[in-house]
């Protein structure tokens, strides 16, 4: 099997992302952003997706920052997954974090779209604009291609349902893209190409 590999930069006026990511990776991780919490939501993705991930990031604004990441990871996440020959396609996770249970579906069929449903109640979590984190959802389903459902099911502390849904994305991440010894070389879909 091909490495699943991918290497993206982006240098625009605004910022300057690189990302690197290794689909079959260990869960190590390099995260910088200038923003603490957007790195704590990205290590999370690593660690608990099993990819290697090296994310480094400037810039001046963090919607811009937060939005190209997430457009750079998305990049990433879908030219290293190549013609996605093997790999299981759809898959789901249920992740609670204490008071918190959220719910994130994904299915990596080349066609792009978000729901998200988190019902955050503050204006930060932490030093993270809260509404970047549905529209770092949003921005990496459309660079994926991939469709992304993620919902907080209960919740009270808005850290905690930020914090659970990327490790849910990560879980359904992880088990999307497994290969499935059963279909390998093949396409796992009946029009035997997923396009993206």
């Amino acid at each position: 099997m091909a490495e699943r590999k991918a290497k993206v930069t982006r240098e625009t006026a605004e910022t300057n992302v690189r990302v690197e990511l290794n689909i079959d990776g260990s869960g190590e991780f390099e995260v910088t952003t200038g923003i603490r919490m957007f790195d704590h939501l990205l290590s999370q993705l690593a660690r608990h997706g099993v990819f290697d991930l090296k994310i480094s990031a400037t810039g001046a604004d963090q919607h811009h920052v937060v939005e190209d990441v997430a457009i750079c990871f998305g990049k990433a996440f879908n030219q290293a997954l190549g013609q996605k020959q093997g790999i299981i396609r759809m898959a789901h996770a249920v992740v609670p974090m204490d008071e918190t249970l959220a719910e994130v579906a994904v299915d990596i069929g080349g066609r792009a779209y978000n729901v998200t449903d988190a019902s955050l109640k503050r204006a930060k979590i932490g030093d993270l604009d809260a509404d970047l984190v549905r529209h770092f959802l949003v921005s990496f389903a459309s660079e994926a291609k991939i469709n992304l459902h993620a919902k907080v099911l209960t919740g009270i502390n808005d850290h905690h349902k930020a914090e659970a849904l990327f490790k849910a994305l990560a879980r359904a991440l992880d088990s999307a893209t497994r290969i499935d010894e059963r279909i390998i070389g093949r396409v796992p879909s009946t029009k035997e190409i997923i396009e993206g």
